[in-house]
């Protein structure tokens, strides 16, 4: 069976879990203050993903697939990018927890690709509930890690955050532009980076890069002049106390050896 048609079967099982859970629900399997892996090492089994113009579930181009212990975004059955954004979604929403990644960048971009994208992906956290996305949006409503890999010359860090659909605070200041950079060091070529993210609800988020405290953050919400994010407030609750987690797909190729999750006590 092909990593796409089981990607659909997977999403058409899980999709009544996904429209009835609570966006700030804690998963009873995962254990507080215990790491546990979202990745099996061997399927996308528990991942649901979602590109631009493809319904909910469709592999687009097999690009996210498995191959030897490894979670890729792949990009060698594309001819060019025509703007098809993906994410892989986790299928159960989180509150209060530690998530741990190793990722890098491999490869060359897509064709075509948008020049920001170089060595770009993300982690998406908070994210809307993805049986919610319109068929043609390019982002969920999230607040997004960015996953940066440097080029040649000149400082890029990473762990920054981006806001698609939402806003956050930092020292007390609401912070509505699109993305906001981290105190990172810049990492160059194929080297695997770990970035850690503690999230406690509504409450502070801190990132971590191997292990370095690189950006503090709190209070996410729905960005009420944000489209996507407007018609998302139910009763005038623009808070963000959870969600969903998604990988991108944004045009580079990427590896991901690690995605572990640690919940954290209410």
């Amino acid at each position: 069976m092909t990593i796409r048609r089981a990607s659909t079967l997977l999403a058409a099982l899980v999709l009544g879990f996904l429209a009835a859970a609570p966006a700030g629900a804690q998963t009873s399997e995962f254990k507080t203050g215990e790491w546990t892996s979202l990745f099996n090492g061997k399927d996308l089994e528990g991942w649901i993903p979602k590109f631009v113009g493809h319904p909910l579930g469709e592999n687009h181009r097999d690009t996210f697939r498995v191959e030897d212990g490894v979670l890729k975004v792949s990009y060698d059955e594309w001819d060019e990018f025509k703007g098809e954004f993906g994410h892989l979604f986790f299928h159960k929403p989180f509150s209060k927890y530690r998530l741990r990644l190793e990722y890098r960048f491999v490869g060359e971009q897509c064709p075509k690709g948008p020049g920001w994208a170089f060595r770009n992906n993300g982690a998406m956290l908070y994210s809307q509930d993805p049986t919610t996305m319109r068929l043609d949006q390019d982002f969920p409503a999230s607040l997004e890690i960015q996953l940066l890999g440097g080029g040649e010359t000149g400082e890029r860090p990473t762990a920054n955050v981006c806001s698609p659909g939402t806003v956050f605070t930092m020292d007390g200041k609401l912070i509505t532009q699109h993305c906001t950079n981290s105190r990172s060091d810049t990492f160059r070529g194929d080297q695997w980076v770990t970035i850690e993210v503690e999230c406690h609800g509504f409450g502070p988020i801190k990132n971590y890069v191997n292990g370095k405290l690189v950006m503090e953050y709190e209070k996410p919400q729905l960005d009420s002049n944000d489209p996507d994010g407007a018609r998302l407030i139910k009763d005038g609750r623009r808070d963000l106390a959870g969600g969903w987690i998604a990988l991108q797909a944004e045009s580079h190729p990427t590896e991901f050896r690690k995605i572990e999750i640690m919940p954290l006590e209410d």
